[in-house]
Order: C-alpha cells, then sequence, then structure tokens
C-alpha cells in the first residue's frame, strides 16, 4: 500500500462534494487537486499540505514537519503526522488550509 486507504476516506470527506476536486496518483500516493493545483495529499499514512512559502513557518509551528521528497526539501508544502490529524477536527482545518491555498492561485490552462 502506497498509501493510507483510510486516511484518503477521511480526506475525501473533508473536501466534501466539491465538484472542482480531482483525485491524482502522485508521488507514490494519492493527491487531491482543487483549482488544477495539489492541494493536499496522502504518502504512506502522512498527509502533505500545500501550505505555500508564505504559510510554511506557521504550519511547522501547528505541528507540521518539513516534507522531504529524495534530497529535497519541499519548501511550500508540509508533512503531518497521524497523531496530528487523529480527529476529524484537526483533519478538517488541515485539509482547509491546502483547498484555500489552491483556491488562492489562479488555475493552470
Amino acid at each position: 500500500m502506497a498509501y493510507d486507504e483510510d486516511l484518503a476516506v477521511r480526506v475525501r470527506r473533508a473536501v466534501g462534494a466539491r465538484a472542482d476536486v480531482v483525485e491524482q496518483r502522485m508521488f507514490g500516493g494519492l493527491a487531491f487537486m482543487v483549482n488544477t493545483h495539489m492541494a493536499v495529499g496522502i504518502t504512506r499514512d502522512v498527509l502533505m499540505v500545500r501550505v505555500g512559502t508564505d504559510g510554511h513557518d506557521a504550519a511547522l509551528a501547528d505541528g507540521a514537519h518539513e516534507l522531504v521528497m529524495g534530497t529535497r526539501t519541499m519548501h511550500g508544502t508540509v508533512g503531518v503526522d497521524p497523531t496530528t490529524t487523529g480527529d476529524d477536527a484537526a483533519l478538517d482545518a488541515w485539509v482547509a488550509r491546502g483547498v484555500d491555498r489552491a483556491l488562492g492561485l489562479a488555475a493552470k490552462r
């Protein structure tokens, strides 16, 4: 299993019935695209949240960690461990951060 299926179900619930959400396999896991941009994703049991470079430090202060893909630190996208997303309210808040960030970007053509 490349990503936590139970977490995927919870993220689907958190993004709701938005018409502009597209699920896409990415990074060996699953990404949730909003407004043509990745908002959140799942790799193994870690939630990846796109917070932007301006929201990166605040996300780290709120319990996220640096997300490293290979040797590259993904500044602007953070990882959130299962202990931080254990309850639905916490997961919803992290998903909302990613969705808000994606909605704030111009859609790709």
